[in-house]
């Protein structure tokens, strides 16, 4: 089977330890195993309690533990309407296997994870893009998804707070989607994967799973609760959609490690701790990138509203990949060239790694483009 190379991938991989300052980096300041333990009100003797977890597969979906601490986080989902996953990357390819055939029609609402248009290309799908653009705030125009979405669709699939323009559909719009997807009995995928991490109010948008009888709710632990290393995501859908997925994960996954979902309900029981941190760090973060962008004119934006990205329109006659190269050698920050995003003319930024680390990357680049 082919499948397209995973362009932010290769980028990553070729680059990420490469740099001095990473400012592609898209989560939130990573959390070592001791500092998770003091948000929650434990410490070191705590660990203690590992020591007699025999190393089984586990509970082969997730612990019960887990799972009702993952369900907690919706409005109107219960422990049997989710799975666990392999990250979030796990889950999105287990729902694009289960639900999508050789010749389904998919919508993918881009720029977007690029799994959400080449895993359902990969299969034989018919897929159709929606392109996002600048001027609408890089959110959905509901009259062209509407055009695209005919009635044998079989999956809408979105990214909801958007990666890497840190757009956000709110409730509303979500609604209108799902009025779409409903008049086409299409289902609808939203990896979620930076939900709450909005800059406004509790920084938890709603999910398209509690919107929408046919909605499908991937996330994890990566980017919002800043735990990329435990690897661990999850479903919230249907129970069919979660029984047929479970076929597909049997060949794939069998189960989580168990350290990893201890320590993922750990995180998930203080979300309001590990997330008032995600949140701290986000908001005050892009703050000053905004000032920063204010004071740049070869720089713009459409400024996010969530997410730990932006994307950053130059002025410099150059691709952006050559733009992102030369800035890497001549400064040592890296950002990520639009081009792996197929959204040339940009570069994204990650903005939610340590502060000193924004603070100091923004300031070299300003001095690379005083001189580029």
């Amino acid at each position: 089977m082919y499948i397209e190379p995973f362009g932010v991938e290769i980028w990553m991989n070729e680059w990420e330890t490469k740099c001095e300052w990473n400012l592609a980096e898209t989560c939130v300041e990573s959390l070592t195993i001791g500092q998770l333990l003091h948000l929650t009100g434990k410490n070191d003797t705590n660990l203690s309690e590992l020591l007699a977890m025999k190393m089984t597969y586990g509970e082969i979906e997730g612990s019960m533990r887990l799972r009702t601490a993952i369900a907690a986080l919706y409005e109107a989902q219960n422990p049997e309407n989710t799975v666990v996953t392999h990250g979030t990357i796990g889950a999105n390819m287990l729902v694009h296997k289960t639900l999508v055939s050789r010749g389904d029609r998919v919508v993918a609402v881009v720029p977007t994870y690029q799994q959400h248009y080449s895993i359902p290309t990969s299969i034989g799908a018919d897929v159709h893009k929606l392109t996002l653009q600048e001027e609408d705030g890089f959110l959905p125009d509901l009259d062209a998804l509407r055009a695209l979405v005919t009635p044998d669709t079989q999956l809408i699939a979105l990214n909801n707070p958007n990666n890497p323009t840190g757009a956000l559909m709110d409730r509303v719009m979500l609604e209108d989607i799902a009025e779409i997807a409903r008049a086409a009995d299409a289902w609808i995928l939203c990896d979620e994967v930076y939900r709450g991490t909005d800059q406004e109010g509790s920084g938890m948008t709603v999910s398209i799973a509690d919107v929408y009888e046919k909605g499908i709710s991937t996330a994890g632990m990566s980017k919002a609760y800043s735990l990329a290393g435990l690897r661990l995501g999850w479903i919230a859908a249907p129970k069919k959609v979660i029984e047929a997925v479970s076929i597909h994960r049997d060949y794939d996954t069998i189960s989580v490690g168990m350290i990893d979902d201890h320590f993922a309900a750990l995180a998930l029981e203080h979300r309001d701790k590990v997330l008032a941190r995600s949140q701290a760090i986000t908001r005050g973060n892009l703050a000053y990138l905004s000032d920063w962008v204010d004071q740049e004119p070869r720089i713009t934006w459409v400024k996010p509203r969530s997410g730990t990205t932006a994307l950053l329109k130059y002025d410099l006659p150059m691709s952006s990949r050559d733009f992102c190269i030369a800035l890497l050698k001549d400064s040592g920050v890296m950002f990520t060239p639009g081009s792996a995003l197929n959204m040339e003319g940009y570069v994204r930024i990650g903005y939610a790694n340590t502060p000193a680390i924004l603070h100091e990357g923004l300031a070299r680049v300003s001095a690379f483009l005083k001189t580029a």
